[in-house]
């Protein structure tokens, strides 16, 4: 679980990935929608992303997308249609400071 937290520190919007979901590239457009800058790890992708993937399953993430908002997990793609859903998305959003407006 340190590599993730060593992850999302310090970024407003972390979002881990595989290349090839779509989901995952629906949630980082919904995401920038707004205006935001997430940093996406394709854990297909980086040296490590075995590693990265079981600690987030030991989180409780069993699959991507793994959203992270303020350092805080968010959940997969439902929760963040929850958010979204609830106009509750942005607001968090700008309380990470990953957007100002």
């Amino acid at each position: 679980m340190d590599v993730v937290n060593r992850m999302v520190t310090d970024r407003p919007v972390v979002i881990f990935s595989r290349s090839s979901c779509c989901m995952s590239h629906s949630i980082r457009s919904l995401i920038s929608g707004f205006g935001a800058n997430p940093t996406v790890y394709e854990l297909d992708q980086i040296p490590n992303g075995q590693q990265v993937e079981q600690a987030l399953q030991q989180l409780g993430c069993s699959s991507v997308p793994a959203v992270f908002i303020g350092q805080q997990l968010i959940g997969g793609a439902n929760q963040v249609m929850t958010l979204q859903v609830r106009n509750q998305l942005g607001t968090m959003l700008r309380r990470a400071g990953a957007i100002w407006v």
